[in-house]
């Protein structure tokens, strides 16, 4: 048996002897958000799962996996910042409404944070971890902008869908790096989605306009200039 941790034995020991338990990694339960308990999290659900094997019908596992912490993906953004300062976002109404307005159509999101590095009292920049829904479920990435507008490799710290993982792909996240603003980071024309990844490829990219659209209106410096 893997090493799972004990929120996962149910799904275990109901499926280790059929056929749709393939390629498990890690197994966590998303109750964080819900402020569901265990019980109701996983009840329903695996009713139906016990159903459907009586059945004979095959039954969809979502493996979720997580990559990086978010304390790893600051250092692989600004591996020359000693330290990582948390930044409150509270944007006014009319500064709301310009994000909005310049970043387009976005897809659902769910938790935002940010954090200016600094290297001493040189300030680097900022690194966003943003959730956007994939297909069915968030997408966890973090997001670098330096100083002067420019943009990181996102890097994925967590998955939690079945398909679609190849986002995490260095060739896909590389398409974002040096791209310095919006009239560069358009949707299929200078962000190409991956087939059987499209929705997720979509929806990371319109939250990486959203990203820039609120460092442009609210966090970039009088000097800076971007794109």
């Amino acid at each position: 048996m893997p090493d799972i941790d004990a929120n996962a034995a149910m799904a275990w020991t109901l499926c280790k002897g059929g056929v749709i338990l393939k390629q498990l990694r890690i197994i966590r339960i998303w109750v964080r958000e819900t402020g569901m308990t265990w019980i109701d999290r996983w009840t329903p659900g695996w009713m139906g799962a016990l159903a459907a094997l009586g059945a004979g019908a095959p039954v969809q596992i979502v493996v979720a996996t997580e990559y990086l912490s978010v304390e790893d993906a600051q250092k692989a953004l600004f591996p020359q910042a000693d330290r990582f300062n948390e930044v409150i976002l509270a944007l006014s109404p009319a500064q709301r409404d310009r994000v909005t307005a310049l970043a387009g159509p976005q897809p659902p999101h769910r938790s935002l944070r940010a954090w200016r590095a600094l290297h001493g009292d040189e300030p680097l920049g900022f690194v966003f971890v943003d959730e956007v829904i994939g297909k069915e479920d968030f997408i966890t990435y973090a997001l670098a902008i330096d100083a002067r507008g420019r943009l990181s490799a996102p890097e994925v710290l967590a998955y939690r869908e079945s398909h679609g993982g190849e986002i995490r792909s260095t060739a896909w996240r590389q398409q974002f790096a040096g791209r310095q603003g919006l009239d560069q980071l358009r949707v299929q024309t200078d962000i190409k989605n991956i087939a059987g990844a499209t929705l997720s490829c979509q929806h990371v990219t319109e939250g990486v306009r959203w990203l820039t659209a609120l460092w442009q209106v609210a966090l970039q410096a009088p000097s800076a200039t971007p794109g």
